[in-house]
């Protein structure tokens, strides 16, 4: 097949494309390349630069399957520029889906969040173990990102019909290597903290539950769904995690992957107050088992070895790069942006 992966370059997506070349297929990458085609390098894919925003339907000509998970990615995204999240995860998608329901491409996956399961009753008890969540758990999201999510899961699933069968995978929080790297997302930065400060923070005791998964195996269930017949996936919803796990559990096992290394790097857990939005949730994977036959199975213990073989223990200036940060690298663009801006008008 010939798939266009929205947000191809970014984190996720540069996993997509390696695994969708591994598995034979034609692979276009639509993406605004905030971070450049230094992720992409070695694939060989056609790379189209272009925002959803401004979307062209040129861009579905020839394609046979689309994989969506361009957009903003998660909460502090999300909240840096919230009009800007919702024209991207939400109006995007819906003239995305539009458009491919009008040119015939049935197979279409999209990457939403397991953040729709988190909402204040979950947050209420922090200590206490949430409810376990499945695809008929009533969701009521909080926040721009996990109301954009909603919002774009209604659209998707509204659009499936006998020639468009679209299907909806709420990923939970993933962590792994990935050549555009992140240190943003929960693991990740523990992992990072561990090496550069050898201290991890603890907020109220880090007793909060959420979904982990490698972005492996998020990567493998989209490719999965082109390979899987149209009536299993049409408007269905899937969970995709590994495991549920407290974060205190993702402190302690990077603490102690830490203390293996040579040399051994002593990591130190400290306790600290809870913020004043607590996130706190966990989810079933028993669908996604039963009905496609997956269960995402690379922990996390096995994903901090993988990182630890491919991140550098010496050298911390690394960690500081701001393209490993979504804000603050967006932040950094916005600047640059505005400065160039000031200059085309003074001169």
């Amino acid at each position: 097949m010939r798939v266009l992966v929205t947000g191809g370059a970014g984190y996720i997506g540069v996993v997509l494309c390696r695994q969708l070349l591994e598995a034979g297929h034609a692979v276009v990458v639509l993406d605004r390349l905030f971070w450049g085609r230094k992720p992409l390098e070695g694939l060989d894919v056609e790379i189209v630069a272009g925002d959803l925003r401004a979307f062209d339907e040129a861009w579905l000509r020839g394609i046979d399957a689309v994989c969506h998970l361009g957009g903003l990615s998660n909460d502090p995204t999300a909240e840096y520029n919230t009009a800007a999240n919702w024209q991207m995860n939400a109006i995007a998608t819906e003239r995305l889906v539009a458009a491919c329901k009008a040119r015939g491409i049935e197979r279409f996956t999209f990457a939403s969040s397991a953040s729709i399961y988190d909402s204040e009753a979950s947050s209420q008890e922090p200590n206490r173990s949430p409810v376990m969540c499945d695809e008929t758990t009533a969701v009521a999201p909080r926040g721009a990102y996990s109301l954009s999510k909603r919002f774009a899961e209604e659209v998707v699933l509204g659009a499936a019909d006998g020639s468009f069968a679209p299907v909806i995978f709420r990923q939970g929080t993933v962590f792994g290597y990935s050549p555009r790297m992140r240190f943003d997302l929960v693991v990740n930065t523990f992992l990072k903290d561990a090496i550069v400060r050898r201290r991890l923070y603890l907020h109220g005791g880090g007793w909060m539950w959420r979904p982990l998964v490698d972005v492996e195996d998020v990567a493998r269930v989209h490719v999965l769904a082109l390979e899987t017949p149209l009536d299993a996936l049409r408007g269905q919803i899937f969970n995709v995690l590994e495991e549920n796990y407290q974060i205190r559990q993702l402190a302690m096992l990077v603490a102690g992957s830490l203390a293996l290394v040579d040399p051994p790097i002593r990591v130190d857990l400290e306790e600290t107050p809870l913020p004043s939005l607590v996130r706190n949730y966990r989810m079933s994977n028993a669908k996604l088992s039963t009905a496609l036959g997956f269960t995402p199975s690379r922990t996390v213990l096995e994903s901090i070895a993988a990182m630890l073989a491919k991140l550098p223990l010496d050298t911390f200036e690394w960690y500081g790069d701001p393209r490993h940060y979504n804000v603050r690298w967006m932040s950094l663009l916005e600047e640059f942006h505005a400065e160039q801006r000031r200059y085309a008008t003074i001169y």
